[in-house]
């Protein structure tokens, strides 16, 4: 995964908050290589050597949530316990990339789609700016799958969009001033990694992880609601690849966001689960 002696991508650790690499206040390495799942797993161990941990409790939502199911893969023994929220672990398929099947099934506008071409999307965003672009993210709220037609998704500046209750003009400012910043092109190398990554993840297929996992989704989320995911969820399949999850909880209305939605709720259930250990 990473020599010894690697260090993660972040910038000035003793003062701010590590984000990961492409975002905010950490390093954003142009190579789209540069983001695959063992680079970010590699800069988790080392940010939780730095701080002098033998192991974490580690909460994760959305893309964080699938970095967490991988550092829980491929390292353990240096977490204690997990909630994630949004996204349930599923094992690799063995025979079809991501982007492959996520075409073949929502089409070649589906958004994990969309996004691979690299500078396409990025131009989009820059045409009606990184305001808009956030808020239009924010505030899809559909539980069907996040399809986005050419140039046409993000509307126009003479079209406003209204805020959710749990979404404040002062915390769309913030996540600006982030991704203004450093840009999409890191956080969209993510998804532009995901067939690579599959390819990577070829001696961990039909791996389970083993560590003690708490899942908490909203009713309404886009995730939750694709086809086959709530069987697959309740169905016995999840615990199959999970053998120590302790429970999923669906939190009735809520949608993808759900850690800014029902903070309260989401803490409470962070909180009872971490005690137990």
């Amino acid at each position: 995964m990473a020599p010894p002696n690697h260090r993660p991508l972040l910038s000035r650790l003793p003062r701010r908050r590590p984000d990961l690499r492409g975002y905010g206040d950490s390093d954003a390495p142009t190579p789209i290589h540069a983001y695959s799942c063992l680079h970010i797993v590699g800069d988790l161990i080392a940010l939780i050597d730095s701080l002098g941990a033998d192991q974490v409790f580690l909460v994760g939502h959305d893309w964080g949530a699938l970095i967490a199911w991988y550092l829980c893969l491929f390292r353990p023994d240096r977490v204690r316990a997990l909630v994630n929220l949004s996204v349930p672990f599923s094992s690799r398929h063995p025979y079809v990339k991501p982007i492959e099947r996520n075409r073949a099934i929502f089409g070649d506008h589906y958004y994990t789609c969309r996004f691979q071409e690299p500078g396409v999307m990025e131009a989009e965003i820059a045409r009606v700016g990184v305001e808009r672009a956030l808020k239009k993210f924010f505030t899809s709220i559909d539980p069907g799958p996040l399809i986005i037609p050419d140039e046409t998704w993000f509307g126009d500046s003479s079209t406003p969009v209204i805020l959710p209750s749990w979404l404040s003009e002062e915390d769309v400012k913030y996540y600006v001033s982030k991704f203004e910043r450093k840009g999409f092109t890191g956080p969209l190398n993510y998804y532009r990694m995901m067939d690579r990554d599959w390819e990577l993840m070829a001696p961990w297929t039909a791996t389970q992880v083993k560590v003690p996992t708490k899942l908490v989704v909203g009713s309404m989320d886009l995730v939750y609601n694709l086809p086959g995911i709530k069987k697959y969820v309740h169905g016995g399949g999840f615990k199959e690849n999970v053998p120590l999850l302790d429970e999923v909880v669906v939190i009735d209305g809520a949608g993808h966001f759900i850690n800014q939605e029902r903070p309260q709720e989401i803490n409470t259930h962070i909180h009872e689960f971490f005690q137990q250990f």
